[in-house]
């Protein structure tokens, strides 16, 4: 068996969900961006300003409701140029499950542990897509373990969102391999020892995968 970057045998692969197994919903905004006439990557960029206290880190902390969420986004985008509805912006979190993904998360489990490390919200049954209830069902069985920001009162890339799924799992951080699509995310998983890859797409992960383990 190959080791990780700490020298340790690997004993769990953690994955994100969101632009991991499912496509980006970056790809979504961007798209509703385009028809809008606003410009590229601005949802992004509300989400960045003062990333840990604005409205879409309280609603993935479960701090606020979906109604608060909807009134403090409309306010952050304003004052960056232009007002979106924070319940638009929930309507664009979905995206297709990557079936090459869901197989690689498969390997994985017949020789480590795995886990879903996810920063998402907790929809009551009429607030969210359909599709969005769907894939999240059908991804989170193939999962040993999950791990919801909504859940736990913390999220990426806050160091005790990791340090509470190592505890879960019975793992120390250079036993395990992170993926996600997110540099800001891999960074503290990094510097506590865990191996990081960064997906850009799913060819490219698990090939960079298949490099580090044996599947």
């Amino acid at each position: 068996m190959q080791m990780t970057n700490k020298l340790k045998p690997t004993k769990a692969v953690f994955f994100d969900f969101g632009g991991v197994i499912t496509q980006s919903p970056f790809d979504a905004f961007n798209s509703f961006e385009e028809t809008e006439g606003i410009r590229k990557n601005f949802i992004r960029e509300v989400n960045s300003v003062n990333p840990d206290t604005n409205a879409w880190a309280r609603f993935e902390r479960n701090d606020i409701t979906l109604d608060q969420f909807d009134e403090l986004f409309a306010k952050e985008s304003k004052q960056l140029g232009h007002q979106i509805s924070g319940y638009h912006i929930i309507k664009l979190i979905h995206g297709k499950i990557r079936p090459e993904m869901i197989s690689l998360v498969k390997k994985c489990r017949r020789k480590y542990k795995t886990a879903c490390l996810t920063n998402n919200i907790a929809f009551k049954p009429n607030e969210c897509d359909l599709d969005y209830n769907e894939n999240w069902r059908l991804a989170r069985a193939e999962f040993d373990y999950v791990i919801e920001s909504s859940k736990i009162s913390c999220r990426k890339p806050e160091i005790k969102f990791y340090e509470y799924a190592c505890r879960l799992v019975e793992v120390e951080p250079p036993e395990v391999i992170f993926l996600d699509d997110l540099g800001i995310n891999l960074k503290p998983a990094k510097e506590m020892g865990m191996y990081t890859i960064k997906v850009v797409s799913p060819n490219q992960a698990i090939t960079e995968l298949n490099r580090v383990i044996m599947l």
